[in-house]
């Protein structure tokens, strides 16, 4: 018997599990990854993860901006 079953070569999911959605970019704030992509992550081809996956670090940015909290109204 062999491991091999057990080896798939895929790509992996970009998941941290830090999985909450941010609310204006509609995005994951752990994998930056959308609702649809992280629900569809599982039959996606290694071409379309791959994709997924070079967009990611672009996506980063988008939450960066966010400033709640005491940060926010220190800067008012």
């Amino acid at each position: 018997m062999t491991d091999d079953v057990w080896k798939r070569d895929e790509i992996q999911s970009p998941c941290v599990k830090l999985c909450q959605i941010h609310r204006e970019e509609r995005i994951c704030i752990g994998c930056y990854r959308s609702l649809d992509e992280i629900g569809q992550w599982s039959v996606l081809s290694p071409e379309e993860r791959r994709a997924i996956m070079a967009e990611l670090p672009a996506r980063a940015p988008r939450l960066a901006k966010r400033r709640g909290g005491r940060a926010a109204r220190q800067s008012e």
